[in-house]
């Protein structure tokens, strides 16, 4: 049987315990709206995906979904299954957030949800997650994994979410070896950065010739290259936002956790409980909302010493005795250039 260990406390961390259905809504029509890159990812918009057919699973009330190709779809879409009645409507990813803002103003009696953005609006629930702190527990064991001292970070689209991503990391491989090099690239800056995994590999191998012999992928589809040319050179990978460990076997040392699953589960859930709730959730090791990832896939590449070491620094994250630094409070990083 298949087992995970993350930060999570448990599969029913108290952010995401399932409400007890007070007055449950037969009518509630879940809708998504997914990322670019596509609802089989293998990370982040599978997530949500998995979440999904999850609460299709166990409720039987089946959820619409919109895969778009390009930005000027988002806000179609979102309009259209706001006046077919659909709610929640869950829209995947920051680029949604100026579409969203101008249809739920003309929805106001519709539910909406954003995850990784925020909407001030009161019928919209906006999750958002500490990325830095995940990535942080992830670059501790790429640090105590590494033996050339050198690891690396590939990006996708170039904004300060995803540089969050990366010094986060940097800052856990700091942690473990002071000494260390972390090598940063991002893919580039529009939405296909996402879904261009030559590039990743492309980019995995550049900094495989630099040294590094570990490299972490916060790209979406993009990353599959990364894992991808890291399991090819006899290096290592690890995964982002979903677990990614069997994708190489072995050769993949973790998966940063971003459970965007139990966030789309939980949104739904209570939605169809009567108890949908706008405004903002922030999601951290704390609240369950993030971790790391530790199965068949990978045991033989983690040992009790990375163990233990991690699962301290989460007890002192969580306490407060470590602060991650976040990259988006002031655009800058501690433990690398970015």
């Amino acid at each position: 049987m298949k087992k995970i260990v993350t930060a999570l406390v448990g599969a029913t961390a108290a952010a995401f315990a399932a409400a007890a259905p007070a007055a449950a809504q037969d009518d509630v029509r879940p809708a998504i709206i997914y990322d670019l890159g596509g609802k089989f990812d293998r990370s982040f918009n599978e997530g949500v995906y998995n979440g999904a057919v999850r609460f299709q699973e166990e409720s039987g009330i089946e959820f619409r979904e919109f895969e778009p190709q390009n930005d000027a779809q988002r806000e179609q879409a979102m309009r259209r299954f706001a006046q077919q009645g659909f709610s929640p409507i869950l829209a995947v990813g920051f680029s949604q957030q100026s579409a969203l803002e101008r249809v739920a103003a003309e929805f106001p009696e519709t539910d909406f949800a954003i995850i990784d953005s925020v909407v001030d609006l009161p019928n919209v629930a906006s999750m958002v997650f500490k990325e830095h702190e995940g990535s942080y527990l992830v670059g501790m064991l790429a640090g105590l994994a590494s033996e050339t001292g050198t690891v690396g970070f590939v990006g996708g689209m170039d904004i300060p979410l995803i540089r969050r991503f990366g010094c986060g990391y940097a800052q856990g491989v700091k942690a473990v070896d002071s000494d260390a090099e972390v090598i940063v690239n991002m893919t580039g800056t529009t939405g296909a950065a996402w879904n261009d995994p030559v590039r990743g590999g492309e980019l995995a191998r550049s900094q495989m010739e630099q040294g590094a012999d570990v490299i972490y992928h916060g790209a979406g589809g993009t990353g599959i290259g990364v894992l991808r040319a890291a399991a090819d050179a006899g290096k290592l990978g690890i995964g982002v936002d979903s677990n990614q460990n069997m994708l190489h076997p072995g050769s993949v040392l973790t998966s940063m956790l971003k459970r965007v699953d139990n966030a789309t589960y939980q949104l739904f859930t209570t939605s169809q409980a009567g108890d949908f709730e706008p405004g903002l959730q922030v999601l951290g090791l704390a609240e369950g909302g993030v971790g790391w990832a530790l199965d068949e896939n990978n045991e033989a590449l983690i040992t009790q010493e990375m163990k233990d070491a991690v699962a301290e620094a989460e007890q002192k994250i969580v306490s407060g005795e470590v602060v991650v630094h976040d990259y988006m409070e002031d655009g800058s990083c501690p433990a690398v250039s970015m």
